[in-house]
């Protein structure tokens, strides 16, 4: 079924008319000049060079804005992933923090109950009491706790409530009991500095203070009413910076705030803390936390009717809260822990709370490990917008139980990013992207110059043509005939701008067209100059045909060319003629088409295989 190439249809016709010899006017001459086409393709040329001066701006104002947003955009994605990543890691911190520290107190309080609950039961089988007794398997216990608190080397003790008349029967018990406990620590810890003796040696043995006006002497307790002194400590040994145990200190002499906090403790029944300094193993104290747990005498904490008989002493450093909160790499978070009164209770006449009951420290969390910057407030202010501030302990539910002028700090977390960590999330995306967007306009700047200047040849080569073409008519006509026929061509554009334009055929040849009408008639047929004809023959038709039954042929033929005629329709191809076995068809009319050729390959190819399938069902 062979592809036959395409073929002009219809015919233009034309009447010729009949005109005077007269010579042009000084219209005509003007009409010369605007419509002789060198004149023409100058102007063209002038536009062209403007319309090319318009794109390249265009082109230059896009690249500088694209390439400026892209920039920005970058940018502001870069902070984005910064401020999002900063809120993350401070919920973490507050997170992980928290839990410690709830794990921590959970754990406190279970610590009291038991020992309440197995100071009842030895009691009563010992007919002893409170404050004469001595917790069992110390150090195991407090290690058990120690290790929940997230801090390396905790400093937890026991201190019971001994009134003024017990404390020479103390004395006694302590120094029956303190041999005791030291031995059985030194053994569970592993404690190699001293000797249980030794320790004995190095303890006072009654109830004492030390004595600024004694030359820090210890002291015994002579003053009414109850006394604290330290019994049982974990770890076993000396605290820092005392060259004596601490057994049998008066801890409600310690400090005023301890005194405090005892007597917050009793009236609220609940763990009370207060702001301290602690002193390390150098001489160094670190801003933490003074921690009392109020042990009841049973089992049941809180209880109505059950006494405080002990409190547990813990001293934590807040530094150690912060230790193994994030991942390596996850650096330059700053914490700023404050300790503050919730409550007005010490506020001076100016609404101002002292120094004493404000405590504020700033910490800064670089991945696992975490270093005190300084005994004040040391966040960049730069970055206050994008502070996160987080209640870390409150322990006191109800100020109204608190003793009247008493006063339970508020633990507060502000969090706030570093210029470390904003530095980690400055990438050269936006330097990269910037440079990416302005190398696609310059590619396109390129693409767009060749482009323009293939365009330039080919108009270049139309404009030659149509300056010979023009110098053929005046060597054919007249100069009058040729300045005729320019005015006669200039008039039917002008009649025909939005008329005519719509409804000529794609791919018209305007040249032809113009020239086709020089002599002023109507057109008697449209010209198609773009189509693609099909000729489809049989092959070996006639040699069939003359051995078979006129009805078989006629079945044949209605059945191939029925089938052809519903592809026709399918793909748009107009059906011309079928002339025995040879069925003729186009593509392109009578509605233009660009892709008249494809279209008729299409249709070629779909005949060939329904062919096949309809001989094949005939047989």
């Amino acid at each position: 079924m062979p592809h036959k190439p395409s073929q002009d249809l219809g015919r233009v016709t034309s009447r010729k008319s009949h005109g005077s010899n007269s010579s042009s006017s000084d219209g005509g001459s003007e009409t010369q000049e605007v419509h002789n086409s060198p004149t023409v393709g100058r102007r063209e040329e002038a536009n062209v060079l403007r319309a090319r001066c318009l794109v390249a701006l265009i082109l230059l104002l896009a690249t500088t804005g694209v390439a400026t947003a892209a920039n920005l955009l970058v940018k502001q994605q870069d902070r984005s992933d910064f401020e999002n990543k900063f809120v993350a890691y401070a919920t973490e911190i507050v997170t992980v923090s928290r839990a410690r520290a709830n794990q921590f107190y959970n754990a406190l309080d279970s610590f009291a109950s038991s020992i309440g609950g197995q100071a009842a039961a030895e009691n009563a089988l010992m007919n002893t009491s409170w404050p004469f007794y001595r917790i069992p398997e110390w150090s195991v216990q407090a290690e058990k706790v120690a290790r929940l608190t997230g801090v390396d080397n905790p400093d937890i003790g026991v201190a019971h409530i001994v009134q003024e008349d017990e404390r020479d029967q103390w004395k006694r018990f302590a120094t029956q009991q303190n041999p005791l406990w030291y031995q059985e620590s030194i053994e569970s810890e592993g404690y190699t500095d001293f000797t249980a003796q030794e320790l004995v040696n190095l303890t006072v043995p009654f109830i004492h203070f030390y004595d600024p006006e004694n030359g820090l002497q210890p002291t015994p307790v002579t003053r009414p009413g109850e006394s604290l002194p330290l019994f049982q400590a974990y770890p076993v040994g000396l605290f820092p910076g005392n060259s004596v145990m601490l057994t049998n200190h008066d801890s409600l002499l310690t400090s005023p705030q301890t005194e405090e906090i005892y007597q917050i403790t009793k009236a609220t029944r609940r763990p009370t803390l207060v702001y301290t300094r602690i002193e390390s193993d150098t001489g160094a104290t670190f801003p933490g936390s003074l921690i009392m747990q109020p042990i009841f005498n049973g089992a049941n904490t809180r209880a109505y009717g059950r006494k405080v008989v002990a409190v547990i002493i813990v001293r934590l450093p807040w530094l150690d809260y912060f230790k193994n909160v994030l991942a390596e790499g996850e650096d330059g978070i700053v914490v700023v822990v404050e300790s503050v009164c919730p409550n007005n209770v010490r506020e001076d006449g100016n609404g101002n709370l002292p120094d004493s009951f404000r405590n504020i420290v700033t910490y800064q969390v670089d991945g696992p490990n975490a270093v005190m910057l300084g005994d004040a407030d040391l966040h960049d202010p730069q970055y206050d917008a994008l502070g996160v501030s987080e209640v870390f302990v409150d322990l006191v539910s109800d100020q109204s139980e608190l003793p009247e002028g008493s006063c339970v700090p508020l633990v507060t977390l502000h969090m706030y990013p570093s210029a470390q960590l904003e530095g980690s999330f400055q990438t050269n995306n936006d330097t990269i992207y910037t440079v990416m967007v302005i190398g696609i306009f310059v590619f396109t700047s390129l693409v767009f110059l060749l482009y323009d200047f293939s365009v330039g040849r080919r108009q270049r080569t139309v404009m030659n043509r149509v300056v010979q073409q023009d110098r053929i008519v005046s060597d054919v006509f007249p100069t009058a005939i040729r300045d005729r026929l320019y005015e006669n061509q200039a008039k039917q554009k002008m009649n025909r701008i939005g008329v005519e334009a719509d409804d000529r055929p794609s791919g018209f040849d305007e040249t032809f067209y113009d020239r086709s009408n020089t002599i002023g008639s109507a057109p008697l047929a449209d010209l198609f100059p773009s189509v693609t004809v099909v000729f489809a023959d049989l092959v070996g038709f006639t040699a069939w045909s003359s051995a078979r039954e006129p009805h078989q042929v006629f079945i044949l033929l209605e059945t191939i060319y029925g089938a052809f005629d519903k592809l026709a329709f399918r793909h748009s191809v107009f059906k011309v003629e079928t002339v025995g076995d040879c069925y003729v068809a186009a593509a392109g009319l009578p509605e233009p088409t660009d892709d008249h050729a494809v279209v008729a390959c299409r249709f070629a190819r779909e005949c060939l295989k329904k062919m096949k399938d309809v001989t094949l069902k005939l047989e």
